[in-house]
C-alpha cells in the first residue's frame, strides 16, 4: 500500500485525502458544468457539492466510529485522523442528501431534476474515491484463495462505478422520467455493494452471514427499485 503520496518537509500529503480532494474537485466541476447547460442558478452546484460534502464526510465518519466504538474509546484521538480512512459511504449519502435537500428547498428548486444532475458524478467521484483507498490500505478484500493475496475490491469497486458514470451520462442524454436517473444510481450502486462484500474481509458478517451493509444495500435497492417502477407506470399511464 501507499498511504503517504508525497512529503515535503514537513507537509504531509496522504493518499486517501488526496483522492477524496480529487473525487470532490471532478465531480463538482463537471456538474456544474452539466448544471449551466441545464439553467440551473449559477453556482448553485457548486455550493449544493460543497454543503454535501462537508455534511457527507461528517455522517460518513460518525457511522464509521459508531461501528468501530470500541476502537475510538480506546483512542479518542483517532476520530480526528481522516487521513487513515474510515468513512462510511452510506452514513454520508444519509447526511449528504439530508442536507443537500433542505438547501434545494430553500434555494425553491425541484428536488428529483437536481438529484437526476448529481447522480452520474456521484459514481464518479467513488470510482475516484476508491483509489484512494485502495493505496491506504482501507476497504480491503479477503485473501484469494491458493494466490495469497488480497481481492482488490477497491480496484473492482473504481471500476464498476466508472462504469455507472458512464451508463448514467448516457441515459441522462435520453428523455427518461424525472427521478429514475437517481433511482437507478442508487440500484446500481447497492446492487454493486451487496456483491462487493462478499469479497470484502473488513466487514463482518451480523446476520444470516450477511454484513450490515448488505443488509442496508438490499433495503435501498428494493425501496430505489419501487419507485423507479412506480415513477415507469406513471409515466406509462400519462401515455395512454
Amino acid at each position: 500500500m501507499y498511504p503517504i503520496l508525497l512529503q515535503f518537509g514537513p507537509i504531509t500529503i496522504y493518499s486517501y485525502g488526496f483522492f477524496l480532494a480529487l473525487a470532490f474537485l471532478a465531480a463538482s466541476m463537471l456538474a456544474e458544468r452539466e448544471s449551466q447547460i441545464r439553467n440551473f442558478p449559477p453556482y448553485f452546484i457548486s455550493n449544493l457539492c460543497l454543503l454535501c460534502l462537508v455534511s457527507g464526510v461528517i455522517g460518513a465518519r460518525i457511522f464509521f466510529i459508531i461501528l468501530n466504538f470500541d476502537f475510538f474509546k480506546q483512542d479518542p484521538y483517532e476520530i480526528i485522523k481522516l487521513w487513515h480512512g474510515g468513512l462510511v459511504w452510506y452514513g454520508g449519502l444519509i447526511s449528504g442528501v439530508a442536507a443537500g435537500l433542505i438547501y434545494v428547498r430553500i434555494k425553491k428548486q425541484a428536488v428529483l431534476p437536481v438529484l437526476d444532475l448529481m447522480a452520474p458524478y456521484l459514481a464518479l467521484g467513488q470510482a475516484i474515491g476508491r483509489i484512494g483507498c485502495f493505496l491506504n490500505g482501507c476497504c480491503y478484500g479477503k485473501i484469494w484463495p491458493g494466490v495469497n493475496i488480497f481481492y482488490p475490491t477497491q480496484v473492482f469497486s473504481s471500476l464498476i462505478m466508472l462504469f455507472v458514470f458512464l451508463v448514467l451520462r448516457i441515459l441522462q442524454k435520453r428523455n427518461l422520467k424525472t427521478g429514475n436517473i437517481f433511482f437507478l444510481y442508487l440500484i446500481f450502486y447497492s446492487g454493486k455493494r451487496f456483491f462487493i462484500e462478499f469479497l470484502r474481509g473488513d466487514s463482518p458478517s451480523i446476520f444470516l452471514g450477511f454484513t450490515i451493509f448488505q443488509l442496508i444495500s438490499a433495503g435501498i435497492f428494493m425501496i430505489a427499485l419501487i419507485f423507479l417502477l412506480f415513477c415507469q407506470a406513471d409515466l406509462n399511464r400519462r401515455k395512454l
